[in-house]
């Protein structure tokens, strides 16, 4: 793995990470994750349009005069868009009716024009699907782990409503972590979102700061084979 792909990989889950680091996207983020299921769902039409519009970017980017090359991104990201929703509609609707309107509101999520700006369209195609791919990763595991998170809390579930994404066999993959559960109502609504998002901002700093730390510890001194007879004998 070359350096140039290792940070690609870096930035995208965790350095430069959509909506830890950037805090982007942060309506569908807080909107939508109240299960596990609706934070996956609308993570992989993100991490998809993301892909798409970084690789239909990338192709065209010497074809764009710079004058009008924002609103050309921002057609093809609608386009894109339009097509997953009619997909997951078509699909998977029960999902697609619970998303409602945060599915078309992911043309506005600021990541996916940024990454068409800064990087698709100064990169050829691979190092861009590359990135779109790991951004749109990196926001769908906030996504999930927030969802998650607040499922647990809120209902003592995880996996609720599995079907809505993986059809009626998934019936069955409803957890019950905690069993006579009352819920937290709290958690589920806007205000535990917003908590849930700040404490996994909290959690990647002290683990950043910890990491820091270690990196700057100093290293323990080795004996060269010259000095050990002049050690041992002391």
């Amino acid at each position: 793995m070359n350096t140039d792909t290792a940070k690609i990989i870096q930035d995208g889950l965790w350095k430069n990470n959509p909506a830890l680091v950037q805090i982007l996207g942060l309506c569908p983020l807080l909107a939508v994750t109240t299960t596990l299921i609706n934070g996956l769902g609308l993570g992989l039409a993100t991490m998809l349009t993301l892909i798409l519009s970084n690789t239909t970017v990338s192709l065209i980017r010497n074809a764009v005069p710079a004058e009008v090359r924002l609103p050309v991104f921002v057609m093809i990201i609608a386009s894109i868009v339009t097509a997953i929703e009619l997909a997951m509609s078509a699909y998977v609707y029960d999902l697609y009716k619970t998303l409602g309107i945060f599915i078309p509101l992911i043309v506005t999520n600021c990541t996916i024009i940024a990454r068409a700006e800064s990087f698709a369209s100064k990169h050829p195609l691979l190092p861009s699907m590359l990135d779109g791919f790991m951004m749109g990763l990196g926001f769908l595991l906030v996504l999930v782990v927030l969802g998650g998170l607040r499922e647990l809390v809120g209902q003592g579930t995880l996996f609720a409503d599995a079907h809505i994404l993986l059809g009626e066999s998934a019936r069955h993959l409803t957890i019950q972590v905690i069993h006579d559960y009352k819920g937290f109502l709290l958690a589920i609504l806007p205000p535990g979102a917003f908590i849930g998002l700040g404490l996994l901002i909290a959690l990647k700093f002290h683990i950043d700061k910890y990491i820091k730390i270690w990196r700057a510890r100093p290293e323990p001194s080795l004996l060269t084979e010259a000095e050990i007879p002049a050690a041992s004998g002391r």
